[in-house]
């Protein structure tokens, strides 16, 4: 299955909705979609988990790598979606509870926001896809 994302930006902050399967073949691309919103100072970013439908170790590594960098320029991310299955790989890996997951859209925002947006502000978005092979 492909990997999706879309890139809205939502107030102050910026959501990121993926979808599909975050796997070796694709992991670098959303690891550089997400470092390239992150680069900016100061970035909010809410990261939507809950269309993945798979992920690797190449797949944690590239949104644990995209952390890091956005932490590096004072930035955030906060995650928020992850289905059982993806859940439980974060769980194995010992990051469920050092990486900052959230049970929605809206408690991951407030924790980024002072006063979140309940609804999507009119803006465009961006998307980017990863193709397998």
């Amino acid at each position: 299955m492909e990997l999706k994302w879309r890139i809205k930006p939502w107030g102050e902050a910026t959501l990121v909705e993926v979808e599909g399967e975050v796997d070796l073949h694709s992991a670098p691309l959303l690891k550089e979609a997400l470092l390239e919103v992150g680069a900016a100072q100061s970035a909010r970013i809410a990261l939507d988990l809950g269309g993945v439908s798979f992920l690797d170790s190449t797949g944690i590594g590239a949104l644990v790598g995209a952390y890091k960098k956005t932490r590096e320029s004072e930035g955030q991310i906060a995650f928020f979606g992850a289905r059982p299955r993806v859940k439980r790989v974060f769980q194995i890996a010992g990051l469920w509870n050092a990486l900052p997951f959230y049970d929605s859209r809206d408690a991951a925002l407030a924790a980024l926001l002072p006063a979140p947006l309940v609804t999507a502000p009119e803006t465009p978005s961006a998307t980017g896809e990863a193709h397998a092979g």
